[in-house]
């Protein structure tokens, strides 16, 4: 059962508030720790926004019950159609251990409510399962906010384009940031990611249906730090608070260096 409207925090980072990225035509659900603004054309999270409390986190077993949320109707939801029988995984948008924090029944219940369509987006199997950047950037992140109170909240999501492939009726977004946000001496910092998962999702499309024990030989995919205002000019989200604050733009001549957009190899890349 879906947690009563907890949801995201703007004071999580206790002075200053934050508000989560917007914009018309979303349908916001709370959950647990987390938010989720659903593009209800599209049927994926336009943006979400979790509160993560690194010093609160728990370890819950994962489960895999995956649901349609009862408060948005089917239509307006990617479900099980589209993963059935292919080699898209389920990515969890708010990573599935973020919001799971403080007392044991709380966590339990946000661990739950992480297990909906809403929380994921259609990812390729070899973007989502392998233990890469993109997977791990919360918690390296997280490290480096431990000095100055160790909370952090994230916002991602998917970016839209309108040459997104279709595929059993949903646009596949091809690409999806990620922002974090903490407090540093009691000032607002900021860093945005993008993964492009193009290079990987061709072969998935155009394979026909396989049997689900069949290993598919995919491709790569790339990760970025990007420009905080290059990630609102691709979403048409709202997020002045974040683009002020992206400590990647504060420091222009190592990102002129290396191009406006830095492809990251290992977390010694990242300009936090």
């Amino acid at each position: 059962m879906t947690s009563p409207a907890a949801g995201y925090d703007p004071a999580f980072l206790s002075t200053i508030e934050l508000e989560a990225p917007t914009r018309s035509g979303l349908v916001v659900l709370p959950y647990t720790h987390f938010m989720v603004a659903i593009d209800p054309e599209r049927r994926l999270a336009a943006s979400t926004a979790v509160n993560i409390d690194g010093s609160q986190l728990l370890e819950v077993e994962r489960g895999d019950d995956w649901r349609l949320d009862p408060r948005l109707p089917a239509a307006q939801q990617a479900g099980p159609e589209l993963y059935a029988s292919n080699d898209l995984d389920r990515g969890h948008l708010v990573r599935r251990r973020d919001p799971v924090w403080g007392s044991a029944a709380v966590a339990e219940q946000a661990n739950t409510d992480t297990f909906h369509y809403t929380v994921c987006a259609p990812q390729t199997a070899t973007l989502n399962q392998s233990k890469t950047l993109w997977l791990g950037l919360e918690d390296y992140v997280l490290e480096h906010a431990r000095q100055y109170g160790q909370r952090l909240s994230v916002f991602s999501g998917c970016i839209f384009a309108a040459d997104d492939p279709v595929y059993r009726g949903v646009a596949i977004p091809r690409r999806f940031f990620k922002i974090a946000a903490w407090e540093q001496d009691s000032i607002l910092a900021t860093t945005g990611y993008v993964l492009d998962q193009t290079p990987s999702l061709g072969p998935v499309l155009e394979r026909p249906v396989r049997a689900n024990t069949a290993t598919p030989p995919l491709g790569p995919y790339r990760t970025f730090q990007v420009p905080v205002e290059d990630i609102a000019a691709a979403t048409e989200l709202s997020m002045d608070q974040l683009v002020v604050a992206d400590r990647y733009a504060l420091q222009p001549t190592a990102r002129l260096e290396r191009g406006r957009w830095t492809e990251l190899a290992s977390y010694t890349d990242i300009v936090l």
